[in-house]
């Protein structure tokens, strides 16, 4: 990512087309991620495999919708980035719809050789 402001729509296009392997690409190589579904995955290859497991279970055709977004620098080439999603489309084990749940990402973003990439995130419900 050429700005740190790409990174909520990369985010949101990556998950709702459940590209693991492209949400995994936004995180440095060591960085670390606690998925929706309270996984943690430390390390790029990690957080491919957590996400695919998303994918196949809990987020198999979930799609974010995006809602408020802020950037605060923390200084040069780095800063925490907060975006609120709305999430639908999540399904149980049974293959239901569970209701749509607002969620927010936090991530410390910092500029790298070759663009913006995330260090740490978190993805969590905040309400149901």
């Amino acid at each position: 990512m050429s700005a740190p402001a790409d990174f909520p729509r990369s985010f949101a296009t990556a998950f709702g087309v459940q590209d693991a392997e492209g949400l995994a690409a936004l995180f440095a190589e060591n960085g670390s991620f606690h998925c929706l579904t309270g996984q943690f995955c430390d390390g790029r290859p990690a957080i491919a495999q957590g996400l695919a497991a998303e994918f196949a279970g809990l987020s198999r055709v979930a799609r974010l919708v995006s809602g408020k977004s802020a950037l605060t620098p923390i200084g040069p080439g780095a800063g925490i980035l907060h975006q609120r999603y709305v999430v639908t489309g999540l399904r149980d084990e049974s293959g239901a719809e569970l209701p749509r749940v607002a969620a927010l990402l936090t991530a410390v973003l910092v500029a790298k050789g070759d663009g913006w990439q995330a260090l740490t995130a978190t993805f969590a419900v905040v309400e149901t």
